[in-house]
């Protein structure tokens, strides 16, 4: 068998890159997301240096990132976290997502582009990136915090709806009664087979989880709890559904069995190195290029996602009858998109909605909305401190 050698130099670059743009935003005190983005860019093939021959890899390595880092979310959360969000979720978060695409109807209605591209831009900045936010909830310890649940239950909706998206985008042209029909028995299918897996799953899984814990074999627990993660998330893509979904379900049924932060303990090393080549692979797809010839397009989307998406989902949260602040800091968080929109956009493309401006424009915008997505983070402290003082009893 012929091993590609280049596969191994490659791999080297991107956790080069990871250390050095790790490294530059720790000195600057910035986000590490931000420094393994930029560091991706550097070995990106559209700049000189050092650069990986293909990204096509380390896409499929980059998917283990987001399967970790979900099944540890879901570790760290519960049946009961999510229960208590679940009408802003499931009722609100569609809702956000008609309401991005209305509004990139009446900015494409504005700058003269075809409803059909407003409609696809729509749905694309409709969705965050759950990856990017729930590890900067992660890191500010704010995971189970009341705006953190609203958060991550809205943006599991979110993933749903990207499996209907990508269905229905390609249809906009010629969309009709019998496409809507087939969608809905797909996702009806998907989940007739997920939900008796996961009902079942509930029942056996946190048994045989003590059951592991208490032989004391640590390589045995470790191997376990990844095949737990891994089986899950193959079982929902299986049926149609996303692997981050499949993940987090996996961690919500494990979390039960009492051993959390030992499952904890022994998947974060391993989660955070894949995360770092999850996000060095997104900076290794944008041309720097685009940032002068597309400018305006560009920002475009990104005032689209970093203005429109806060207005929008301050305003739904606030519907639901959430404090002011909670409302204020989800506003805040969804304020960015990632990795799911670069599979819609890949599909209005192929599907001759979207060109390749706007293509390589969306690339651009996500890296500029999750910069301003961490340093918005970073200044949540003192805008939840301002809102408080402004209106105590918002408080939660």
């Amino acid at each position: 068998m012929t091993i590609d050698t280049t596969f191994y130099r490659d791999l080297a670059y991107v956790f080069g890159a990871a250390v050095a743009g790790g490294a530059l935003a720790k000195a600057l005190r910035q986000p590490l997301i931000l420094g393994y983005v930029l560091g991706g860019v550097l070995i990106g093939p559209f700049t000189p240096g050092p650069s990986v021959s293909g990204t096509k890899e380390f896409e499929l390595l980059a998917e283990m990132g987001v399967i970790l880092l979900m099944y540890s979310i879901g570790l760290e959360f519960s049946f009961r976290d999510l229960l208590e969000v679940k009408w802003v979720a499931i009722l609100g978060g569609p809702l956000g997502i008609l309401l991005s695409v209305g509004l990139a109807l009446l900015v494409g209605w504005l700058l003269r582009w075809r409803p059909t591209q407003s409609i696809a831009v729509g749905a694309i900045v409709s969705v965050a990136s759950t990856m990017v936010l729930s590890r900067l909830l992660a890191d500010r310890g704010e995971l189970r915090s009341p705006h953190g649940r609203v958060m991550i239950g809205i943006t599991l909706v979110e993933d749903l709806a990207v499996v209907a998206l990508t269905v229905l985008l390609p249809s906009l042209k010629n969309i009709s009664g019998g496409h809507l029909f087939s969608l809905g028995i797909g996702l009806g299918k998907a989940f007739l087979i997920l939900t008796p897996v996961m009902l079942v799953a509930a029942k056996l899984v946190p048994p045989l989880m003590k059951r592991v814990a208490r032989a004391g074999n640590e390589e045995l627990y470790l191997l376990v709890v990844l095949a737990l993660g891994f089986v899950t998330a193959a079982i929902t893509q299986a049926v149609g559904l996303s692997l981050a979904l499949g993940a987090f379900l996996a961690g919500l049924i494990v979390s039960e069995s009492g051993t959390t932060r030992k499952m904890l303990d022994k998947l974060h090393p391993l989660r955070d190195a894949f995360v770092a080549l999850f996000f060095v692979t997104i900076g290794a797809l944008v041309d720097p290029r685009v940032f002068i010839s597309k400018l305006s397009l560009w920002g475009t989307i990104v005032i689209l996602t970093v203005v429109g998406k806060f207005a929008i989902w301050t305003t739904v949260v606030r519907l639901f009858h959430h404090p002011t602040r909670t409302a204020f800091l989800v506003g805040i968080g969804l304020t960015q998109i990632g990795e799911f929109s670069y599979v819609l956009v890949r599909v209005a493309r192929d599907a001759q909605l979207l060109g390749d401006d706007f293509y390589h424009a969306t690339l651009a915008a996500s890296v500029v909305t999750i910069v301003l997505n961490g340093l918005l983070f970073r200044a949540m402290p003192k805008i939840s401190n301002s809102i408080n003082r402004a209106n105590p009893g918002t408080a939660p």
